[in-house]
């Protein structure tokens, strides 16, 4: 029981993270994870870890220009 709730923890926090609920750092605590282990767990999970809308992508690789 304590494993699967660890895990239940994890992937909500996994989740939350990828829809934009919450940052990094947060997810990292909800999941009782190092911010480190949050992003091994993100890379697991197959979640980027990082947050761009496509317009902020858009916006990035236009100033790299």
């Amino acid at each position: 029981p304590d494993e699967l709730a660890k895990e239940l923890r994890i992937a909500a926090a996994v989740k939350w993270y990828e829809i934009g609920r919450v940052s990094q750092g947060r997810g990292a605590e909800i999941a009782g994870l190092s911010r480190a282990a949050f992003i091994d767990a993100l890379s697991s999970y197959r979640v980027s870890p990082m947050q761009y809308t496509e317009q902020e992508l858009v916006d990035e690789l236009s100033d790299a220009n």
